[in-house]
């Protein structure tokens, strides 16, 4: 098995785990179980990967962490809309 092939079976695995609640979400639009610290360290740690694998040229990170970068954010930016209808109801 080559090491990049074992990059790829990672990132598909890390990548597609964000799936079900992707799509829960969207579905249900409840974010109130979903931590909104968690979810903005990840978004910003998977930034910063996705850097990284830029910077190394590596494509298996490049498209892990991309991909990554955009479910989670999926989520962050519903819960933050969560966040904030919740204040204006105050």
């Amino acid at each position: 098995m080559t090491t990049d092939l074992l990059g790829y079976i990672a990132a598909f695995l890390t990548t597609t785990s964000f799936l079900p609640q992707v799509i829960r979400t969207l579905r249900t639009g409840d974010t109130r179980s979903i931590s909104f610290a968690m979810y903005l360290m990840l978004v910003a740690g998977v930034a910063t990967w996705l850097a990284y694998g830029l910077l190394l040229g590596a494509l298996p990170i490049v498209l892990a962490n991309g991909i990554t970068l955009l479910l989670a954010s999926i989520i962050l930016v519903m819960k933050w809309r969560e966040i904030r209808a919740g204040r204006k109801e105050s």
